[in-house]
């Protein structure tokens, strides 16, 4: 049988894995692109490392990732967090970046230092996050995986936490992507299979401030890490496949130590009329191609207008009934589109909610 030049021949590669290192380590440098995607190169360090302060800066060609200008290309990674590395193992770490300019300045894409800054100034309020990744799984053909090749397969209705032949497809994928995220310390809270055949949903959280951002960036760079051991595309498109099928989101699960005191319910409403006057801002930084999922269908508001309401999977922003009924809790935001960076999510939320920085306004 011919080798595969698309999918990683994993099993040949296990007995390299295996060689000693003589104590050096391998540290993947990782970082976001200018087109909302995840780069990586790999450094060698000539002992174990624990401590992202013991990591030294580096740098990349920002014009071959959308980040800088050919006459200017050069982008500096400052590392801001590590965690194990689950696929070369022993002491080799992953290291989430942080892209910096030639100046001193954050990349115009580095949307994590505002929202950490935000993170900080409102630390007394003990922001937690849960946010569900949903994405689909496609085919080298642009076609979601285990599709017919030629027409739909049956309508929506058997997929959603699916169990069976016909009804999920690439549970090996996700399967894997959870122990992946499990090893490398990503607070991974749980996956499902989706509503439209072949989409899946992992949720991350809950986590406190700029922790949640920095988690589920690392969650995608697993997950497309292990899907290219299969061979398979993975997509976070908003509404990979038109028609009545469903789009896929990023739910915004967001709780504050005084919506989770007794009676938080009334801080929770509070902050809805907040959210209401700040509609266009917040659906601005929720997802390129939003327009095509959020149309009053398929579990979500219309983009062109604010609604919240209790256990209401076709509003802007629901209450879950327990959290009603306990009168304290939490807040899901459903606007957000499943390619959102969580960071700008993040980060504007605790704008609406708490106010600006002082000397600026982020995320314009």
């Amino acid at each position: 049988m011919a080798t595969s030049t698309t999918v990683s021949n994993t099993e040949n590669l296990m007995k390299y894995l295996d060689l000693p290192q003589k104590g050096y380590c391998m540290a993947e440098y990782i970082w976001i692109d200018g087109m909302n995607g995840v780069r990586s190169k790999t450094k060698t360090l000539d002992k174990k490392c624990t401590d992202v302060k013991e990591l030294s800066e580096w740098n990349f060609d920002g014009s071959s990732c959308g980040q800088a200008p050919g006459d200017n290309s050069d982008v500096y990674l400052r590392p801001v967090r590590i965690f194990p590395d689950p696929f070369r193992r022993g002491d080799n770490i992953l290291v989430l970046c942080e892209c910096w300019d030639h100046d001193g300045t954050p990349n115009k894409f580095n949307y994590r230092h505002d929202c950490a800054r935000l993170m900080e100034a409102n630390a007394k309020h003990e922001p937690w996050f849960g946010l569900e990744q949903e994405y689909t799984l496609l085919g080298l053909d642009g076609r979601p995986y285990g599709w017919p090749k030629m027409g739909f397969p049956a309508p929506q209705g058997p997929y959603y936490c699916g169990v069976g032949t016909g009804k999920v497809y690439c549970r090996d994928i996700v399967e894997a992507h959870y122990k992946a995220c499990l090893f490398a310390g990503v607070k991974i809270a749980g996956i499902n299979a989706e509503v439209m055949p072949a989409q899946w949903e992992f949720q991350v959280g809950p986590c406190e401030g700029i922790d949640l951002g920095d988690q589920l960036w690392m969650a995608r760079f697993l997950l497309h890490r292990v899907a290219e051991e299969f061979g398979v595309v993975i997509t976070f498109a908003p509404k990979p496949i038109p028609g009545d099928w469903n789009g896929a989101g990023l739910h915004t699960n967001v709780s504050t130590k005084e919506m989770r005191l007794d009676g938080g319910l009334k801080a929770i409403e509070a902050v809805m009329s907040k959210l209401e006057k700040r509609h266009v801002e917040h659906i601005a930084v929720y997802g390129e191609g939003n327009a095509e999922r959020m149309t009053g269908q398929h579990e979500t508001a219309s983009m062109d207008k604010f609604n919240w309401g209790v256990a209401d999977r076709g509003a802007s922003v629901r209450i879950p009934r327990q959290c009603a009924a306990a009168g304290k809790g939490y807040f899901e935001d459903r606007r957000p589109a499943s390619n959102a960076d969580p960071y700008q999510i993040t980060g504007m939320m605790m704008e609406t909610m708490f106010g600006g920085l002082p000397d600026e306004k982020m995320l314009k």
